[in-house]
């Protein structure tokens, strides 16, 4: 197993400092940009991932560390920030989000330890028994993979402006 707690918390700590220079200050051609229909936009992204911080991490992580096996995960909704108020800012989002973070890492690093079983199990409404370990791995891996999904997105915008240079952009591949 490659986990540990303090590698993690390096990667997460970092999400929100890193989304916010990323996104931050820029034109809403960039912000609002997807791959099409029915996909995602960075500003969807950002949403999505204060959802997490909200109704997924700490909750799940709880209830692993508080009643095991004894109780479902509630279903999280993976879509629920596509029904959110248009009329906030990225800036708004991102401050959300980082705020969000910090409350939850302080959580983490009192619910979690070197000494904590990360053996401990609970019940996902989908896959079943899940491990803390893999709960708090998919948490690192989740940031990871939003940060690559944004990025790919925002280079999709030049698609097709790239000319020939596309047969070295991997970003740009299907």
């Amino acid at each position: 197993m490659n986990f540990k707690i303090e590698e993690a918390i390096e990667i997460l700590e970092r999400t929100p400092q890193t989304l916010s220079s990323l996104l931050t200050g820029l034109s809403n051609e960039w912000i609002y940009s997807t791959e099409g229909e029915s996909t995602w936009s960075p500003f969807d992204v950002v949403g999505h991932l204060i959802e997490a911080e909200k109704y997924n991490w700490i909750p799940r992580i709880e209830i692993i560390l508080t009643k095991g096996e004894s109780e479902i995960f509630p279903p999280f909704d993976r879509f629920s920030q596509l029904r959110q108020n248009k009329e906030i800012t990225i800036n708004q989002l991102l401050s959300e989000f980082a705020e969000l973070r910090q409350q939850n890492l302080e959580k983490l690093k009192i619910f979690v330890t070197n000494q904590t079983n990360l053996d401990l199990t609970g019940i996902h409404p989908d896959f079943g028994v899940v491990k803390l370990s893999e709960q708090l791995s998919t948490w690192t891996a989740h940031d990871l993979s939003h940060i690559a999904q944004i990025t790919r997105i925002m280079a999709n915008r030049y698609h097709e402006d790239v000319g020939p240079w596309k047969a070295y952009l991997r970003i740009l591949k299907k």
